[in-house]
């Protein structure tokens, strides 16, 4: 039995041997075509569940991620890639100029328009910020040293907070991206704010999914993607627009920053209020939790004047005794006086008697 199968093994040796070489290299070409298109499908495989377009409620929301704060902190550092690592505009910047991901021009009106008229090409970034890179051979080659990393210090984020009637859950959704730049003038004045582009951010996802980003400072190995970073909301980011008919952004309806703070304190409990008007947590729920937190401070207060009462009690109980010790010690010391005379007086008259004699 093993003899015939050693037979058979070298029999199919042989016939793949004597196959034609133009049908062994056919052959070798379809399964590296089925392996790329398999890899290629695991890449681009949606890392999020889109947005639905008949959703029920939706309100966008344009943010500032400030990259100085720490929560945004690790979309900014390294800002010369280290080996694997990169921060997120040197990622994106290679994408666009790869041609990869789409860039779209950032409008005056600062709303995003991904048609294809409104399409930039790398090299006109490039261009318009004076970045510097070479030409050779009809290729554009730019040094990551040459890359303003360091000068985009913040991004623009496009978010979506609808509901999906479909599935019953209330999501927010990062919808669109805008690297901005800030650079001082020659003579040193304050830094201008420069958006650069708009990145639709469907678009970038599936790459976004492959650049690791270091997750705690006391754990180097904890890592999380750059769409994880994304998807799950960890960034943090002061809203600077809403999506409105009149077609403001906030700066320009409130002047002052105390009014600024409240208005953007005042549309994200709205956010939050909606959502829990969704799930019915804003009736008896709410109720019942607002009574109980009443009772909690009555009694905390009511503690808190018996500690106040049974304190200055015990302050005048001392206080009663102290006195009382202090009239009895100065009436021993009024007798101790009145003795030390007497004693004194008969000592006198004892001696004066005694002259008298002699």
């Amino acid at each position: 039995m093993k003899r015939f199968i050693l037979i058979c093994l070298c029999l199919a040796t042989l016939a793949a041997a004597a196959q034609p070489p133009a049908r062994r290299r056919a052959q070798e070409q379809k399964q590296q075509q089925q392996a790329t298109r398999t890899a290629s499908a695991y890449r681009d495989f949606p890392t999020a569940q889109p947005m639905p377009d008949d959703a029920a409620w939706r309100r966008d929301i344009y943010r500032t991620l400030d990259l100085t704060r720490d929560a945004n902190a690790v979309l900014y550092y390294p800002t010369v890639p280290q080996g694997d690592r990169m921060n997120l505009f040197t990622y994106l910047f290679r994408l666009v100029l790869r041609g990869t991901v789409k860039a779209y021009d950032y409008k005056l009106d600062g709303n995003e328009d991904f048609s294809e008229s409104n399409r930039v090409k790398g090299k006109d970034i490039l261009d318009r910020y004076h970045i510097f890179y070479e030409t050779q051979d009809g290729r554009m080659r730019v040094n990551d040293a040459d890359l303003p990393s360091e000068d985009v210090k913040a991004f623009f984020i496009k978010e979506s907070v609808y509901y999906d009637q479909h599935t019953a859950t209330f999501r927010t959704q990062v919808t669109a991206l805008c690297p901005v730049l800030r650079r001082g003038d020659e003579f040193g004045g304050a830094d201008t704010q420069n958006p650069m582009f708009w990145v639709r951010y469907a678009d970038v996802a599936p790459y976004l999914g492959k650049l690791m980003l270091m997750g705690s400072n006391l754990n180097n190995a904890a890592t999380l993607s750059a769409d994880d970073f994304f998807t799950l909301g960890v960034y943090e980011g002061d809203i600077y627009k809403t999506t409105n008919l009149q077609d403001r952004i906030l700066v320009n309806e409130y002047t002052t920053d105390s009014t600024l703070v409240k208005e953007r304190a005042r549309i994200e409990k709205q956010l939050t209020d909606f959502e829990d008007h969704v799930w019915g947590r804003d009736s008896a729920a709410l109720a019942a939790a607002a009574a109980e937190q009443a009772a909690a401070d009555s009694l905390a207060a009511e503690g808190k004047r018996r500690q106040r009462t049974s304190r200055r009690a015990a302050t005048g109980r001392r206080s009663s005794t102290s006195s009382s010790g202090g009239e009895e010690n100065r009436e021993a010391a009024a007798t101790k006086k009145r003795q030390r005379s007497s004693s004194g007086g008969s000592r006198s008259a004892t001696f004066s008697v005694r002259r008298q004699r002699h």
